[in-house]
């Protein structure tokens, strides 16, 4: 199989005066793993919808492979589609729910068999072909809805929240299945989510999506490190986010922040207004003596522990409340609710970016 180039040149969607989906251009490349994400509402389901024939543009023009087909009915964009819910047929067995797209096709009996045995042994479920989805896991029943959308080799395959179903352990195992099978069969994945670490874990690159059009468009490590704008930080992993101050001049190296605290900054490099200060909660330290770049005194308000790390929250005395992420090791047992603690970053560590 092998995928297809996508390209959205001005999409838009109106229901009347609600603007749903402002133009929007993307171009996907031939293969790609391409992720759209954002809150509920921000248009990522209205964008998938209008590839998939069940959204009519307002506007603009989808390109597949270099022709138009924004004009053409769903049953002929020969597009593989995976639900939330997995729409498998109840009463049919899991290799004839694999098999009912090439019979629509009405594709000869070899070729339906073959096709159906290549796709059950790729979704690693040959020996369940005879069970019905009642008698699978939810994981399983994921892996026949995948089999299905794939066994007629659509060059392009939607994904639309396809894990949203799944407890959070069975989600991340698919997460690899669904990464794994794109690498087999070869084809373009639009695949809409919500969640972040989702979007972050499985997709070439993604476009974060708010009120109808797109922020930020880049690589998941690239928008992690170079948000264009404080949506996009806030979406894509935590971050402290610290509004300076325009009616305050910047003295000593230092910006003032409406948030109550001074943070350094280069000075030779201009200043735009609405600016805010982003700083990852990983990159803020603990610290056991003043730092050269930020730092300040505070108390711990709360401690949450994941695996792996800790995630404080501290409030600086007389400013704001910044979060930290650190490692799991014996200090944190030392550093309790109430606890004094001087905390800090690097002055490289602090991004200036648009408010939005």
């Amino acid at each position: 199989m092998r995928g297809a180039e996508l390209e959205f040149r001005n999409a838009a969607k109106n229901y009347g005066a609600f603007v749903a989906l402002e133009p929007t251009s993307i171009h996907i490349d031939t293969g790609e793993f391409f992720a759209l994400l954002g809150p509920s509402g921000s248009g990522k389901s209205t964008l998938l919808g209008t590839v998939a024939g069940f959204v009519p543009l307002s506007g603009g023009d989808i390109m597949l492979n270099g022709e138009r087909i924004d004009n053409l009915p769903p049953y002929k964009r020969n597009i593989g589609m995976v639900f939330q819910h997995y729409s498998l047929f109840p009463f049919r067995t899991v290799a004839q729910n694999v098999a009912f797209p090439l019979e629509m096709r009405k594709r000869n009996k070899t070729e339906i068999t073959e096709a159906v045995s290549r796709m059950l042994e790729m979704v690693r479920l040959s020996h369940l072909g005879e069970r019905y989805p009642k008698q699978l896991s939810g994981g399983q029943q994921q892996r026949v809805a995948l089999a299905r959308a794939a066994v007629y080799d659509p060059p392009l395959l939607l994904m639309d929240e396809p894990l949203g179903a799944l407890d959070k352990k069975l989600r991340e195992e698919m997460q690899y299945e669904i990464r794994s099978f794109h690498r087999k069969i070869g084809s373009t994945v639009l695949y809409v989510t919500h969640d972040q670490e989702e979007a972050a874990a499985m997709a070439d690159r993604m476009a974060i999506m708010n009120r109808g059009q797109i922020e930020q468009c880049g690589s998941p490590r690239e928008l992690y490190d170079k948000p264009r704008n404080a949506f996009v930080a806030n979406f894509l992993g935590e971050a402290n986010i610290f509004h300076l101050d325009d009616d305050q001049p910047e003295r000593d190296g230092f910006a003032f922040t409406k948030e109550g605290i001074a943070i350094r900054r280069n000075p030779t490099t201009p200043r735009p207004p609405k600016l805010v200060a982003c700083v990852r909660p990983e990159q803020v330290l603990f610290l056991d003596r003043e730092s050269p770049g930020n730092s300040y005194d505070g108390a711990i308000e709360d401690v949450v522990y994941f695996a792996g790390y800790v995630r404080y929250r501290i409030r600086v005395d007389n400013g704001p409340t910044i979060l930290t992420r650190s490692p799991l090791d014996a200090q944190a047992d030392r550093r309790p609710i109430g606890c004094k603690v001087r905390i800090g970053w690097a002055v490289d560590d602090t991004k200036f970016i648009p408010e939005g």
